[in-house]
């Protein structure tokens, strides 16, 4: 089997990261103000320091292109804000020292290459605020092409009732998920047309996060008469993998036409999908572009499907 030992130390890291975001999630006062934002920052650095100290340790020669880095946090008035980051990361890394901590969070600073990682280290900030759905997110890529992809989605509960799954891909290897406790490995493939109950389509919470009604729009003409799901985070795709619904859209918001996407806002569950027997493209069709920059430069709006609805989506778009 390909990337094995990539596979089995990227879920480790994914794992123990998602063990401090819900340890940090578990801590967070019922009567937190809205503005404080202290929580997810502090479950946001610890798991970048986390999986990144993994990763390096294993792949020294891989660079690890991430969301965060610390430069704020060594600020004199962050001293703090990375003492509690590391009494976290302390509890899954017991011998970890602030210095290393913040160096483990700065491993994330790499840039596209050849052969990099792209971390997400949660996914859906406002998600995990409000205890909600949130996700860790991992991919290898190389030469622009996804090969792996881990997603960790802690508070995410499937029809089988169980909540807390990791999602893995392995390019050409069929896609996998697993409890965050532990247990069986199920096979996943999305839902086909005919499958009424679950022909349903996802999208995000947060309106400026994409042209809901337009989306909603383009749901009805591939078929979907149900209300959309409104979900936080890449969790999406893993609803759209394990066949819990057929389409997730996400189109430029008419508030933000000229914004472009974060490669690690969908490498890891694009291709969850995708070897689940789904598709992923931009808005006109196009294949995602991880291999020029962090940004999806040449891409517009997401399309994520169970493949079979694919066309249409995009004609439906593009007429």
């Amino acid at each position: 089997m390909a990337y094995q030992l990539e596979k089995e130390t990227a879920i480790s890291a994914v794992i123990k990261a998602a063990k401090l975001c819900q340890q940090v999630r578990k801590d967070i006062p019922p009567a937190l103000e809205k503005q404080d934002k202290s929580p997810v920052t502090v479950a946001d650095f610890g798991s970048q320091a986390i999986i990144c100290k993994v990763l390096k340790e294993v792949f020294p020669d891989i660079p690890i292109v991430g969301e965060e880095d610390s430069k704020e946090l060594r600020q004199e008035t962050s001293q703090d804000t990375i003492k509690k980051i590391t009494t976290y990361v302390q509890e899954i890394i017991p011998s970890a020292k602030v210095d290393q901590v913040l160096d483990w969070i700065d491993y994330g600073n790499g840039t596209v290459s050849h052969r990099f990682w792209t971390l997400d280290p949660i996914d859906g900030t406002k998600g995990f605020l409000r205890q909600d759905q949130y996700a860790v997110a991992l991919a290898l890529i190389e030469d622009g092409e996804v090969k792996l992809g881990i997603l960790g989605c802690p508070a995410l509960t499937l029809d089988s009732g169980d909540t807390g799954f990791i999602f893995v891909a392995v390019k050409g290897e069929g896609s996998y998920k697993m409890s965050l406790s532990g247990g069986d490995i199920t096979k996943l493939q999305v839902v086909s047309n005919d499958d009424i109950s679950r022909f349903r389509f996802v999208e995000s919470v947060e309106a400026n996060h994409g042209d809901q009604i337009q989306q909603n729009a383009i749901a009805k003409k591939v078929g979907i008469t149900t209300d959309s799901v409104r979900v936080d985070s890449q969790a999406k795709y893993g609803i759209v993998a394990a066949g819990e619904a057929a389409l997730y859209l996400r189109l430029p918001s008419p508030k933000y036409p000229n914004y472009r996407e974060n490669i690690w806002d969908h490498a890891a569950g694009a291709i969850v999908v995708e070897e689940a027997g789904g598709k992923v493209t931009d808005m006109y069709g196009k294949p995602l572009d991880f291999a020029t920059a962090s940004k999806m430069n040449d891409n517009r709006g997401v399309v994520v499907s169970n493949g079979l609805i694919h066309d249409s989506v995009i004609q439906a778009l593009n007429n």
